[in-house]
């Protein structure tokens, strides 16, 4: 993976969740983190936010390399708002905009040196889980969203020792994962990633309840 200029910062965000978050790795190394926890409003909280963690670093928008963002799967409205923010930005600043899955994003957490298998599952409501394998840091396979019996059974069929997401505690009771935004994770891949990526593009849990009139999805 390619590595970041050491005189570029790097800011990433993550509004998939319950929560409003952000992190900004600076120039020294220096990591100032914010992340505030919410149900909804991600889209008014987070240009404030960005804007506060550049003001304690001393940086302007056009001092940023890069700008990453969690792609979901997650909350619609927090997914989409993250995703369009960072985009904004990236236009507006000249930084490279990055999507960050954030299934990645926290088999990267559980699993830094990429040496296990690890099976990450976001808790999709309504009884679903979305989930996938990721072996020594790739991905095995594709993202899979089902009920949390056959997520029990792909888990126990791939041999993943290490269990991450928060969907995890409906899959293993025991487990002691932690929903959280994994902000380190989130900068390390953002820093790592490929130089030609795409534009970050939102990964939903499933299609939006409602619908405009004339069927239109907003």
């Amino acid at each position: 993976m390619a590595s970041a200029p050491s005189h570029r910062p790097v800011l990433v965000i993550d509004t998939t969740g319950r929560w409003c978050a952000g992190a900004l790795r600076c120039a020294d190394g220096r990591v100032i983190t914010q992340s505030e926890p919410m149900d909804r409003g991600q889209a008014e909280r987070l240009a404030p936010m960005v804007e506060a963690l550049l003001g304690k670093a001393g940086l302007t928008p056009r001092e940023l390399w890069r700008i990453g963002v969690a792609t979901g799967p997650g909350s619609f409205a927090g997914t989409r708002a993250g995703t369009a923010f960072a985009r904004g930005l990236a236009l507006a600043s000249g930084a490279q905009a990055m999507g960050i899955s954030s299934l990645s994003a926290m088999a990267f957490e559980a699993d830094p040196d990429s040496t296990h298998t690890v099976f990450t599952a976001h808790d999709a409501r309504r009884s679903e889980l979305v989930w996938q394998v990721f072996r020594c840091g790739v991905a095995d396979g594709a993202v899979t969203r089902s009920d949390a019996d056959t997520a029990k059974v792909a888990l126990g069929a791939s041999g993943a020792d290490r269990l991450a997401g928060s969907g995890a505690v409906l899959i293993d009771p025991a487990s002691g994962w932690r929903d959280h935004a994994p902000l380190e994770a989130l900068l390390a891949l953002c820093e790592g990633a490929d130089a030609n990526a795409p534009l970050p593009s939102p990964v939903y849990a499933r299609p939006p309840d409602a619908a405009l009139p004339g069927g239109i999805i907003p």
